[in-house]
């Protein structure tokens, strides 16, 4: 089991240190050679894009011509876990922005949701089969709409923060800015029944 997590910018050495406490390997996917030897050695099970800022790592993507091949991989059904600005990226459709990147998820975003910095807060929510888990929102966004397939895994306050279609995992929160492994633990299952 090998994990690629999207290290252009952002929260991406967290996840990481998630994943080693799971015992999982993961490498770091900075350049366009990073993922396409692991594919070509068939050596990616799962993707993970973290929180950071969305139009940065979204412009990243093209700069760096792993746009197109990170949307292959998801369309052909690697699990991908997006936190925070990953969800955004993941969406179909931002409600307060014209612009979608991979547009991989049936779902409808709201970006800086809760406000800018002083938007941030941590609570505890349930999380759908996990029980009741701390999330850490950092000027997260939120889904306001979600298409027919899609899964609701978590709410607070009447507003969808975590969901799951196919492969495609996402919350709005971090979930690698807490002790808790459990989020973690449910994407590497769905990484394990993809195989």
């Amino acid at each position: 089991m090998k994990i690629g997590v999207l290290a252009l910018q952002g929260a991406f050495a967290e996840h990481i240190k998630m994943l080693e406490k799971l015992g999982i390997e993961s490498f770091e996917i900075r350049k366009k050679s990073d993922l396409s030897n692991a594919v070509n050695n068939n050596d990616v099970d799962g993707l993970i894009i973290p929180g950071g800022e969305s139009t940065v790592i979204g412009k990243l993507l093209y700069d760096l011509d792993l746009f197109d091949d990170i949307k292959k991989l998801i369309l052909k059904g690697l699990p991908v876990f997006g936190t925070c600005a990953g969800l955004i990226l993941l969406a179909k459709e931002i409600e307060n922005d014209n612009r979608t990147y991979l547009g991989a998820m049936d779902i409808k975003v709201r970006r800086n949701a809760y406000g800018r910095q002083l938007g941030s807060f941590f609570t505890e929510s349930e999380f759908k089969g996990l029980g009741v888990i701390p999330m850490t929102f950092i000027r997260a966004p939120y889904i306001s709409s979600v298409g027919k397939k899609v899964e609701i895994l978590s709410e607070v306050d009447g507003n969808i923060v975590a969901a799951k279609k196919n492969n495609i995992l996402v919350t709005s929160y971090h979930p690698e800015l807490n002790d808790d492994l459990k989020v973690h633990e449910f994407f590497i299952e769905m990484c394990k029944k993809a195989k």
